[in-house]
């Protein structure tokens, strides 16, 4: 059976299919997947054009009603469906699960935000002249979202989408079709206007490179590389398409010599091999102060080397696979590069023999390196860190913000000037205070600087600038006599 595509509300065979498989176990085939042709493309972009229309004129308790069951529907599904997700992306069924609630949870925000749109309201420098400031749907939207949050990245696209009024043509990664197939079943059977959800899987290069040139596309929001990312934007400036990227990043987590290195260690191990550190968000540059540089070592070495790789799906996993065999390839070459640096690898970094023929790495550590090494630069997405010692809390801050990226930082300290001062001084988008790089709440902005992001944030009601259009609109009512 080959999973269908969602073309101008009816699900269709595509041109050809791709096959799904675990990266747990490559013998585990979850299915085989459409890909969608440039006509059936065509197709729903004309019919969302159409059915955006219709949605901007349903009631405002209609939409919340339809955005709440799909949120509902997937937080009481999250352990079905958080399998699904960690047997196709590998990660632990902890974080599957996680994600899809967490995802949910993205829906039933933006429902409760179809009902506050609230506008603003000025008097004119002119008299008897009243205005009225307020948002309208931007159109159709283009949502092109990554592999390694499969469900909660495209959700925290799509809700607010759909909230602010607009159609959306989905392309995800073709690595997770699983995780979108479903998601689209349950979008789909809401009370909503027919083609204004599309699923379209495909290449990148094909489908997708269709998807941002299209003239009939308003906007386009996406994560992924920095590479394809100015792609999209060379590509979407063609037709002033309006954009959204989320790409790399090179996240540093500062250890001060004041630091409880226990909560230090734990941090760092979280945020550096959490999801097999195929996170926007992962800890890749930990920057520690030497006064504890040894100490801190020591705990990271033994606790890397105590973190149990194996099976998403197996009880006690805390670092499943890598998620492809492309992805594994890139992870070693760079702990090649790494070591032809002059970086010490101090443990991991390996490919691993395992019960079941997977894609499994052990999280490795470099130590020695200095910020000006590749590994340190580029970002791998990978379970690999780099250890960078430095001699004072000023010289941290500047290695934490001598990157390209600005993404997300940390700082552990028991210092509040430090804490304080990091905190304002940081160039990045999310700054942390002794928590973890990785991890970020739903109701606030998300988003960073240099390389990492281009466009409005994403999340919270920061995403009413990207997913609206702003009317101001002036009113000369007359003399009432």
């Amino acid at each position: 059976m080959t999973h269908k595509n969602l073309i101008a509300g009816d699900w269709l065979d595509g041109e050809t299919s791709i096959e799904n498989r675990n990266p747990s176990d490559v013998t585990d085939l979850i299915g085989h997947y459409a890909q969608a042709s440039s006509d059936q493309l065509e197709a729903t972009l004309d019919q969302a054009r159409q059915a955006q229309r219709e949605w901007a004129a349903y009631g405002l308790e209609r939409k919340q009603a339809v955005l709440n069951a799909i949120g509902n529907e997937m937080m009481a599904r999250a352990e079905e469906l958080g399998h699904l997700l960690s047997r196709e992306e590998g990660k632990p069924l902890a974080e599957g699960k996680g994600e899809v609630y967490r995802a949910g949870q993205f829906f039933t925000y933006y429902a409760a935000e179809c009902l506050r749109q609230i506008g603003e309201n000025a008097d004119s420098v002119r008299d008897g002249i009243e205005i009225d400031v307020r948002r309208e749907p931007v159109g159709t939207v283009a949502i092109i979202s990554p592999w390694n949050f499969p469900t909660a990245t495209a959700s925290w696209k799509i809700a607010p989408a759909l909230c602010y009024g607009n159609a959306v043509v989905w392309k995800p990664a073709n690595v997770t079709p699983a995780s979108a197939v479903a998601l689209t079943e349950i979008i789909a059977k809401q009370d909503i206007p027919k083609g204004l959800f599309s699923l379209v899987m495909g290449a990148g290069g094909t489908i997708g490179q269709a998807l941002v040139e299209s003239s009939k596309v308003d906007a386009i929001s996406f994560t992924g590389s920095v590479p394809v990312g100015k792609g999209i934007a060379a590509a979407a400036i063609q037709n002033l398409t309006k954009v959204q990227m989320e790409m790399g990043s090179k996240n540093a987590l500062a250890v001060m010599d004041d630091a409880d290195l226990d909560l230090a260690v734990s941090l760092a191990l979280g945020g550096a091999f959490g999801g097999t550190g195929q996170k926007c968000t992962a800890s890749s540059r930990l920057v520690v102060h030497a006064g504890v540089h040894d100490a801190f070592v020591e705990k990271l070495i033994t606790g890397a080397q105590a973190m149990k790789v194996g099976h998403a799906l197996e009880d006690g996993t805390q670092i499943g696979p890598v998620v492809s065999q492309q992805q594994l390839d890139e992870n070693l070459a760079y702990v090649e590069l790494g070591k032809s640096e002059g970086a010490e690898l101090a443990c991991g970094g390996a490919r691993l023999t395992m019960p079941h023929d997977g894609f499994y790495m052990s999280p490795g550590v470099f130590l020695g390196t200095n910020n000006q090494m590749r590994i340190n630069r580029e970002e791998m997405f990978a379970p690999l860190t780099s250890v960078i010692k430095v001699d004072s809390y000023d010289e941290a801050l500047a290695v934490v913000n001598d990157t390209n990226f600005g993404l997300t930082s940390g700082i552990v300290t028991q210092s509040l000037a430090r804490a304080t001062h990091f905190r304002r001084n940081a160039r990045t988008g999310v700054v942390t205070v002794n928590l973890p790089t990785a991890g970020t709440d739903y109701h606030v902005p998300f988003g960073g600087r240099g390389d990492s992001s281009y466009g409005p944030r994403e999340q919270g009601k920061a995403a009413a600038e990207f997913y609206t259009t702003v009317k101001t609109a002036y009113i000369s009512a007359g003399d009432p006599s």
